[in-house]
């Protein structure tokens, strides 16, 4: 049976608040008293829980970091991001995912409750953006990374979505390519709309296939385009995924890459290194909006302002021999 600060206290003849105080060496506690309580910590074997550690000053040393599916391909470095800096911070990090929907959002609840957490970074799920914002209006101290656009009336850290747009069509544009097929995410993402607006704004086309950020929305779109007769010499895909699915497909066609279709992606996975022809893509920073979003919390559980406007970070192109 696990050992409780309850136990601790009854062993030693003192309140859990006192037991609190010795773990947190606050100095209001009496050297007997605390050598008492210590003793007792050793006999009975007592590991503190981050709760009963933070409970006399406070704090519990935590930040709580709710995702949509850790499956999103870039999560990992958002994450790690994240995790180097709380940790360097002395913080520890609550990872809350919404994969099962409303039960992982009421399971999230149950931890705010309990204030198992100080302060919330958050990759925003779904449908869980009112519930975020009435945390924040609540006294919660929240950052969002990448804001998809939506604006938050909370602190967030973003990139240049629209820039990276433009970016990859002045690209295409410098190695002669004038007929574009544009591949999108879903249209209801604001980054999905600042992208393609960037993207248009500098090569116009009129041959745009909105689909998901998956491998199948590439492939699908270019079997189409091809089906129908679209003339296109470059395909611009709002993501890596896209992209691959799109050179599948192209190959498949017959189709040289980059000497028939040149080719773009966005956010530079991994992976981008490594298909054939590797990819020319847009970089997002997705670990060191991580490490921004989390430095930005912990400045505000410091007792530092919280900036009003979104920190925005920005996208690079990367050019390989796609494009």
């Amino acid at each position: 049976m696990r050992v409780t600060i309850s136990d601790v206290a009854r062993a030693a003849g003192v309140s859990k608040t006192t037991v609190s105080r010795v773990l947190n060496t606050r100095a209001e506690v009496d050297a007997a008293t605390a050598a008492r309580v210590r003793e007792v910590i050793d006999v009975l074997g007592y590991v503190p829980s981050s709760g009963a550690v933070g409970l006399a000053r406070g704090s519990s040393q935590t930040i709580g970091m709710l995702t949509p599916s850790l499956t999103w391909p870039w999560m990992g470095e958002v994450l790690q991001g994240v995790a180097d800096t709380v940790e360097a911070a002395g913080y520890g990090m609550l990872l809350f995912t919404c994969n099962r929907g409303a039960d992982s959002v009421a399971h999230f609840a149950t931890q705010v409750s309990a204030r198992a957490f100080d302060g919330l970074l958050v990759i925003l799920p779904e449908g869980t953006l009112d519930t975020v914002t009435a945390l924040h209006r609540r006294g919660m101290p929240v950052v969002l990374v990448d804001d998809h656009g939506h604006r938050p009336a909370f602190p967030s850290v973003a990139t240049t979505n629209h820039a990276g747009g433009a970016s990859a069509a002045a690209r295409l544009l410098a190695t002669g390519r004038s007929r574009p097929l544009v591949i999108t995410g879903p249209a209801r993402f604001g980054c999905v709309r600042e992208r393609l607006d960037g993207f248009t704004d500098a090569l116009p086309t009129g041959l745009v296939v909105a689909g998901e950020f998956t491998e199948d929305t590439g492939r699908d779109a270019v079997v189409r385009a091809l089906a129908e007769g679209r003339e296109f010499d470059s395909v611009f895909a709002h993501n890596d995924l896209i992209a691959a699915g799109a050179l599948r497909a192209l190959r498949a066609a017959g189709r040289s890459v980059p000497d028939d279709v040149a080719l773009v992606g966005f956010d530079d996975l991994p992976m981008a290194r490594h298909t054939e022809p590797p990819l020319t893509t847009v970089r997002q920073p997705m670990r060191a909006m991580g490490e921004a979003a989390a430095r930005m919390l912990l400045a505000g559980l410091g007792g530092g302002p919280m900036p009003d406007e979104p920190l925005v970070l920005p996208t690079e192109l990367v050019v390989r021999r796609s494009a």
